[in-house]
């Protein structure tokens, strides 16, 4: 029978290159173990931290992304490498896509589908803010990015907000928190009242007058009151703090404020005039071709 012969051929003419798909998806053979101990001498990581390696996975022909994430205590970290194809050299550094922004790693991390956001959704700008209730220079930067933004670039830049309570430092950051999330699932508009009324009373809130102040605050806005209280006292809302405060760890935040802006992190408190000129000069390249 010659077509099952003419099939027999084919079969094995495919079996090698079948293969090779196979193993050009599986990426180098790398031990983890070897990588991890070269990792600790390139760092100078401390024992206490523990590593843990992805499996590579492909970037560009010829080279593999190999994600490491660390954890040391509470905190965490992630760091990109990349490998060789026969697994021998190893690249520390950042590997870009021309056609694709620079910070796009940082833009697929951030979801702000519920997040609270003021400014336009379409607005050019977008500025991710990571800040903390009980920060002090956070509440500086609060209070200006409320009253500028909105006055300078009404059209042009939208703010959204993410909790990241230091709670080493700051005893009532992550329950203000907690409270924050309960104002904005119950009244989404109300968050930024309790926002702008949080920072300018925080000099006189402590851990154990926190709910009362807070209390307080609710019984003059449209909230429903009772339902706002059983809300602090469960803490329902602490794991959606915690899931903020995660993203930011995947982003590398470790202090606030930091802040990215169209995906382009920006650490410590700004000055306005030097971020406003930022704005101005990313819009200035928004608008040029091919962007």
């Amino acid at each position: 029978m010659p077509w099952l012969i003419a099939v027999l051929c084919l079969m094995m003419l495919s079996a090698p290159a079948q293969q090779r798909q196979r193993t050009a998806r599986a990426g180098p053979a790398l031990s983890k173990i070897a990588i991890e101990n070269y990792l600790r001498r390139l760092e100078l990581w401390a024992p206490q931290v523990q590593i843990r390696i992805d499996d590579p996975q492909p970037f560009i022909p010829g080279l593999y992304r190999l994600e490491v994430h660390l954890t040391a205590g509470a905190a965490s970290k992630d760091v990109t490498y990349y490998v060789s194809a026969d697994g021998k050299t190893l690249i520390r550094g950042n590997a870009y896509e021309l056609n694709r922004s620079p910070f796009q790693k940082e833009l697929d991390a951030l979801k702000l589908q519920y997040q609270p956001s003021f400014g336009p959704a379409n607005a050019p700008l977008t500025l991710v803010v990571f800040s903390d209730f009980e920060c002090p220079v956070c509440r500086e930067e609060a209070q200006e990015l409320r009253a500028k933004v909105r006055a300078e670039f009404p059209k042009d830049v939208r703010v959204a907000f993410f909790d990241f309570p230091l709670e080493s430092i700051h005893p009532w950051a992550k329950p203000a928190a907690i409270a924050g999330r309960c104002v904005y699932h119950q009244n989404g508009p109300a968050f930024w009242d309790y926002f702008d009324w949080i920072y300018e009373h925080q000099p006189e809130i402590k851990v154990d007058n926190l709910k009362t102040k807070v209390m307080e605050w609710a019984f003059g806005t449209r909230l429903d009151t009772a339902q706002f209280s059983q809300c602090l006292d469960s803490r329902a809302m602490a794991s959606e703090v915690d899931a903020e405060v995660a993203t930011g760890r995947k982003l590398g935040v470790d202090s606030t404020p930091t802040n990215f802006l169209n995906g382009r992190r920006l650490v410590g408190d700004v000055p306005w005039p030097n971020l406003s000129q930022i704005f101005k000069l990313e819009l200035e390249l928004a608008k040029q071709p091919g962007k």
